[in-house]
């Protein structure tokens, strides 16, 4: 953190969001955008060529998505904060976020005034979450017998899982995630398998009674 304005990298794939975000940041007197990416791949290169000391970033972008994003740069820049801003609920990314390295997750829901307040907790060296992020992440630790299957899917095979449960081909899903049919392939099965399930309508169907699709 500089003893100046904090410097915010925005990642989103929308451009709409990152004029929101600007807005709201260039209100604040300790906050300042020095740079927008509108995907990973982008985001990394932004990271990697100037100064920063928080990156809001999202979940779902194209070319590389955002825990992928999110690996690469807290391997290059450990000591700096990464804070999703996401518009899936906490419930599905949020804990796998944190897991990879985030300094904290906020819904695309939340008020302009929490947003700020995470940037500056996170630029302190602190993990933000929401108190009902909080109760699930106790939960999570205290009871690892009773998670749902899909808590204990990789990173991967999890985003494959939402993916085909929202209704995408094995050939849309390597072209969302940048992977061969063949690797997507390797992933459904092994989540089949971890899941006890058969086949894509089962998914679908777990899908759905888990709230894991849009």
């Amino acid at each position: 953190m500089t003893g100046q304005r904090l410097r915010v990298l925005i990642a989103d794939d929308h451009a709409i969001v990152r004029q929101g975000l600007r807005q709201i940041l260039s209100d604040t007197d300790d906050l300042e955008v020095t740079g927008e990416a509108e995907n990973g791949v982008t985001a990394i290169q932004l990271a990697r060529q100037q100064p920063w000391d928080v990156m809001l970033m999202d979940v779902s972008m194209p070319d590389r998505n955002g825990i992928d994003t999110l690996k690469i740069i807290r391997k290059e820049f450990p000591r700096q904060p990464v804070l999703i801003l996401s518009m899936y609920p906490e419930d599905q990314y949020a804990i796998r976020a944190l897991k990879a390295g985030a300094a904290g997750y906020l819904t695309k829901q939340s008020a302009p005034e929490q947003l700020v307040k995470a940037i500056r907790q996170v630029a302190n060296g602190k993990k933000y979450v929401s108190a009902s992020l909080a109760l699930e992440l106790a939960e999570a630790i205290t009871d690892d017998t009773e998670r749902p299957p899909h808590e204990r899917l990789s990173d991967r095979e999890y985003q494959t899982l939402c993916l085909i449960a929202s209704g995408k081909t094995l050939t849309q899903i390597g072209d969302e995630l940048n992977l061969s049919v063949k690797t997507v392939s390797v992933y459904r099965a092994r989540l089949l398998e971890k899941m006890r399930l058969r086949n894509n309508a089962e998914l679908t169907h777990y899908g759905l009674k888990h709230g894991l699709v849009e």
